[in-house]
């Protein structure tokens, strides 16, 4: 799929801060004509995950087809249709979906966002249709109606979280505990009670704590994940790092962010093969090649897992007696993300993955990471909804 537009980029914020958990699809100019498109591996995904359909369990050609109702938004009227999802006899079977009257709203090469609500898909021609007019018109429309019937409201444990927080905000800047980094979210988590280890689980009843400095605009940290050893040619981050790592100072480590849309220094980027289902990195050296694997699934349990509610906590960083201080002031307040969108942000290079080896005295390797970060930006593409709160 080609890379979405800034205007683009603003209509799936808006639909995504809603809740409205989607998909993307670029129809071509041979998909129109003939009425029909791949199901990439985003749409899969999106279908398997929502538990709509399930590709890999569809037996191939006509009498296996399946039909689902689908509402195609135009606009103030939308168009009633089916989708058509199956496996032909020839070519392996490769999955196919086509909405029908797709043709009266969509032009070759626009992006089709698909939802899913009321048992039927939700069909937006995200390129052409003005969404921030529609869901901000003072005339009800049917997006409208549909953002209102998924939109729920907040938990008892969030408001008691965000009570707490507030308790530590009216304490003012707070010592760092350490001189580090990570210490934003270790000296709050300290304030808040809340211990401190290493466990994969959110950390207060259900709900991650993600905190940051306000003057950094970087990117944020979803979550740490090594790749599938079994399914890498490489078996340690031991041959990472002999591979790829250099010499800095007394250390000999490789500290770098490998994306999908340009490779870094050391030759290195993501690639994500729908196919296999799989997150893979590459090297430019011919003799190396893909070294590494993830697959979709593992980081998209991941992802839920750690995510399903989030808080984004915004800290001032002061200096007091030569100290580093944090006022804790701001809340971004997430849920539920779209694990499908977790695969385009990769694409679009929104979501990137760092590597943080270094040896050890023993001569093996220290990993901190694969840690997978987002661009600030991206927070309101892969997680609905996102309500703001102030803390002072």
């Amino acid at each position: 799929m080609r890379t979405l537009t800034d205007a683009e980029q603003v209509k799936l914020k808006l639909l995504t801060k809603n809740q409205v958990s989607l998909t993307l699809i670029e129809p071509t100019t041979t998909g129109l004509n003939k009425s029909i498109m791949d199901a990439t591996g985003s749409v899969r995904s999106f279908l398997k995950v929502q538990n709509i359909h399930d590709y890999e369990l569809q037996q191939q050609g006509p009498s296996n087809k399946v039909l689902i109702p689908t509402i195609i938004h135009t606009g103030f009227k939308t168009i009633k249709s089916k989708a058509s999802l199956y496996r032909p006899v020839t070519k392996s079977g490769d999955p196919r979906i086509w909405f029908y009257s797709l043709t009266k709203v969509a032009e070759p090469n626009d992006i089709v966002a698909i939802a899913f609500f009321d048992e039927k898909f939700q069909v937006f021609n995200l390129t052409k249709l003005d969404i921030e007019e529609l869901v901000n018109s003072k005339i009800e429309n049917p997006l409208q109606d549909l953002i209102k019937s998924i939109n729920s409201t907040e938990s008892e444990i969030a408001f008691e979280l965000l009570a707490m927080l507030r308790k530590v905000a009216s304490l003012g800047p707070i010592p760092s505990m350490v001189d580090a980094d990570t210490s934003v979210g270790r000296t709050l988590e300290t304030a808040l009670g809340i211990e401190i280890n290493s466990s994969k689980k959110p950390d207060y009843k259900g709900i991650e704590l993600k905190s940051f400095r306000k003057t950094k605009t970087n990117r944020k940290n979803l979550f740490a994940q090594v790749p599938d050893w079994k399914l890498s040619k490489f078996k340690s981050s031991s041959e990472i790092l002999n591979a790829f790592g250099y010499e800095r100072e007394d250390d000999f480590k490789l500290y770098c962010t490998v994306s999908a849309i340009m490779r870094n220094s050391q030759g290195l980027n993501l690639r994500i093969d729908n196919d296999v289902k799989q997150l893979i990195e590459n090297s430019d050296n011919p003799e190396i090649g893909d070294f590494v694997v993830w697959t979709l699934d593992k980081l998209h349990n991941r992802l839920r897992e750690k995510h399903k509610e989030t808080f984004w906590v915004e800290a001032e960083s002061l200096q007091i007696d030569n100290r580093e201080h944090f006022q804790y002031k701001f809340v971004e307040h997430t849920k539920g993300p779209i694990t499908s969108q977790f695969d385009l942000l990769i694409d679009q290079g929104i979501i990137t993955m760092d590597h943080l080896i270094k040896r050890t005295a023993t001569g093996g390797a220290k990993e901190k990471g694969p840690i997978f970060k987002i661009k600030p930006q991206g927070i309101e593409l892969l997680f609905p909804p996102s309500e703001s709160y102030s803390l002072v």
